[in-house]
């Protein structure tokens, strides 16, 4: 018979957040679409600490415009974990999280520098900013659309957003406007 006395407290629960330190490591889950936020909030009501990289998107419905944050990687959110300490297997069975991804019986972490580098990339706001570093004459790399994962040269950039990019392509350089966030400086 367990009393009332004998459970353990909410404070502990909490205080089980992993301290940084050299065995804490990135790991990538899986969750249900759409329910990042879900595993996100549960996650942390356990003691973990998840991270969502978010992204502007527009959805157009009905003769409506609608621009909301979202998941960068829909169906995907990172966790830090230290595998020899922390309990990870209740990971699995949180609401809103599928599985971590694993490598045999263990969780496969996500290359060092990774998810640092997104969480350095986001702004007050929460979501993502690869603008970080966007100036005229510098090298950048198309993230999407027909001239996705092409580099080219920087041209210019407005307010508004909008950049022109030279690509070369068949011995010359071709200016291609582009939004801004489809682009992300290279060193």
């Amino acid at each position: 018979m367990i009393r009332s006395e004998e459970t353990i407290p909410k404070a502990n629960v909490i205080s089980q957040r992993p301290a940084a330190g050299a065995a804490v490591r990135w790991y990538a889950a899986s969750v249900f679409p759409g329910k990042e936020d879900v595993a996100e909030r549960h996650l942390r009501m356990q003691g973990f600490d998840p991270f969502v990289p978010r992204c502007e998107k527009t959805t157009r419905h009905a003769r409506r415009i609608e621009t909301r944050p979202a998941a960068y990687f829909p169906g995907y959110m990172f966790i830090a974990l230290d595998v020899a300490l922390q309990r990870w297997r209740s990971v699995n069975g949180t609401f809103g999280v599928r599985s971590l991804i694993m490598q045999g019986e263990r969780p496969l972490p996500v290359p060092s520098g990774l998810v640092e580098r997104f969480i350095a990339l986001t702004g007050g706001d929460g979501l993502l900013d690869f603008r970080g570093g966007l100036t005229a004459g510098a090298s950048v790399r198309i993230l999407s659309g027909p001239f996705a994962e092409m580099i080219g040269r920087l041209d210019r950039l407005d307010p508004a957003g909008r950049a022109r990019v030279l690509v070369a392509i068949m011995n010359g350089e071709i200016p291609v406007d582009l939004d801004s966030r489809e682009l992300v400086a290279i060193a």
